[in-house]
């Protein structure tokens, strides 16, 4: 049985919800003041903020953190196939860096950022004013908490500032109504400091912690805090970095399941198991099977019947696919591609028969080809505009499970539903200490920068093939391990800030993008937010 009780608890106390409804004023975000009376209510507001980031950290279905920072880069794209998927050009503005300061979907995302955050701020803040006896919690508990939960808000501001830079600092709830923006560096520093301040009062990484901040997670913080720092405040901290993320290799700041270390293979990390992963970090955690809380990506990347192909009950909206050619970025000997990518025919889970299409293909085998054109009327124009409805191959790195039996006899999944979506992992750690490595020593990689690549980019090779796929200090340049960090880490939301880091994302040409203006590094602060707060300054390139 899956251990999820944190979920559970939450689930019967408050409930869940979709967290939909966007404020108008993010900053203003409260709970009522008639709670916090036992362990159980606080424990509930403490894990209120953990369902909400479903909604912005993950590919979720909503406009959050994670669809501009993938949607903008080199990997994915969400093209009009057919009639579906144009939704006013939002995505093709993404991708071609052409969006606007009235961005609906960033304006989302800067809400549901800013609501999170105040879901921090509001239990913060009645935690830290109230008397231990009264919410039945000792003091050891109320400090843990609370630095949980700074940690945790220190995150949403370390993620606003990956998008926006420049933004407001706020740590009460509608204090002040309409805060002035501090500069990037201000915001950088403050995540800093209270990572710093509160890393050791809080728990470490444990199974009672799976799904929540704890002392790992904040070490992993400051991992990506300061692999951008040369970026985000013109200072690099490669020492820093390297030093942060020792805490994590080591095990000093605990692990979710006994010892802290790299799965055996490339599956643990992303099936319906990896609750019981040995690497993960920090993850959105989901406990369909006792509290009915289940992922929400499959509604960015499932087909419109892609329930037959897996054996699940659940479909997609066709939308999200890899740009053409990025497949082939993976060798066939890889095994990232077979394992986590869908290409060519789909068959039936159940009964081995071919899927067939619902739109152009309608009753013709469905087949996922790596290219996005109308293939049906014989056209070779590839662009944002021209796909179908088999466009693009297809997101399979996580796995839901199945609810039936397959035709090979798979049994049905007991944990079908329940896979957690990881925001870090020890994988990402290794390769940032890697890069920090090679930026100390001029770009160049060294032993132990191999090492540390070759040690996770092993298990996707079988052994007869291994050999000649490792890297050496030769060929482990900084572009290859861009390249590789794009094999690694395709869809989990850190394309963008690669491509930054390595002075690519408005520079260089990929499919039917072109290079963009270097402003569009940031995106702008929402008009819709600045209308609300005449405080708020507007990154420079935006009117």
């Amino acid at each position: 049985m899956r251990a999820k009780y944190l979920y559970t608890i939450f689930c019967m106390t408050i409930g869940f919800s979709g967290c939909t409804k966007l404020d108008e004023n993010a900053y203003d975000v409260m709970l009522t003041d008639n709670f916090y009376n036992n362990k159980t209510e606080v424990l509930s507001a403490v894990l209120r903020p953990y369902t909400h980031a479903n909604a912005w950290v993950t590919p979720s279905g909503q406009d959050g953190w994670w669809r501009p920072s993938e949607l903008s880069a080199d990997q994915l794209a969400w093209p009009t196939k057919g009639p579906h998927g144009e939704d006013g050009g939002k995505w093709k503005r993404l991708h071609y860096h052409t969006w606007t300061v009235d961005e609906s979907g960033l304006n989302n995302a800067w809400s549901l950022m800013y609501w999170g955050m105040g879901l921090c701020n509001d239990p913060i803040g009645n935690i830290e004013q109230r008397d231990v006896a009264d919410m039945g919690i000792t003091q050891e508990e109320k400090d843990a908490f609370i630095a949980e939960l700074k940690l945790l808000r220190a995150f949403h501001y370390l993620k606003l500032m990956d998008l926006f830079g420049n933004i407001p600092i706020v740590t009460q709830v509608g204090e002040p109504a309409q805060p002035e923006t501090s500069s990037r560096q201000e915001v950088f520093n403050f995540i800093e400091s209270e990572i710093l301040a509160n890393i050791d009062k809080a728990p470490k990484l444990s199974r009672e912690m799976l799904g929540r901040v704890s002392q790992a997670a904040g070490y992993a913080m400051l991992v990506e805090l300061y692999l951008n720092a040369e970026v985000w405040t013109g200072a690099a901290r490669w020492d820093d970095c390297i030093a942060a993320a020792d805490k994590l290799i080591s095990g000093e700041a605990g692990a979710q399941n006994g010892t802290m270390q790299l799965d055996p293979n490339i599956r643990d990390q992303f099936n319906t198991t990896n609750d019981l992963s040995k690497e993960v970090i920090f993850s959105i955690a989901y406990d369909y099977t006792t509290a009915n809380f289940q992922p929400s990506w499959p509604s960015e990347f499932y087909h419109f019947k892609q329930r037959e192909i897996y054996g699940g009950g659940r479909n997609g909206n066709n939308g999200i696919v890899l740009i053409p050619g990025v497949y082939a970025t993976f060798s066939d000997a890889d095994l990232r591609k077979s394992e986590w990518l869908l290409a060519g025919g789909m068959t039936n889970f159940q009964t081995g028969a071919a899927v067939t299409g619902s739109e152009e293909y309608e009753g013709r085998p469905l087949i996922f080809v790596d290219n996005i054109q109308r293939n049906t009327a014989n056209s070779t124009v590839s662009n944002m505009s021209e796909g179908e409805e088999n466009s693009g191959i297809r997101f399979n790195k996580y796995k839901l499970g199945n609810q039936v039996v397959g035709i090979d006899r798979t049994p049905i999944d007991p944990n079908y539903n329940n896979t957690d979506w990881n925001i870090y992992r020890l994988t990402w750690i290794y390769f940032a200490k890697a890069e920090a490595i090679m930026r100390k020593n001029g770009g160049t990689a060294t032993p132990e920068a191999v090492s540390l690549i070759n040690e996770c980019r092993q298990r996707a090779f079988a052994a007869n093939d291994w050999p000649a796929a490792a890297y050496t200090t030769s060929t482990l340049t900084l572009d290859e391990l861009l390249a590789e960090r794009a094999r690694e880490f395709i869809f989990e939301g850190f394309r963008r800030d690669d491509l930054i880091r390595f002075g690519k994302f408005t520079t260089e040409v990929w499919w039917d993008h072109t290079s963009s203006d270097p402003t569009r590094a940031l995106f702008p602060i929402p008009q819709r937010q600045r209308d609300l707060n005449p405080n708020l300054q507007q990154n420079p390139g935006y009117n």
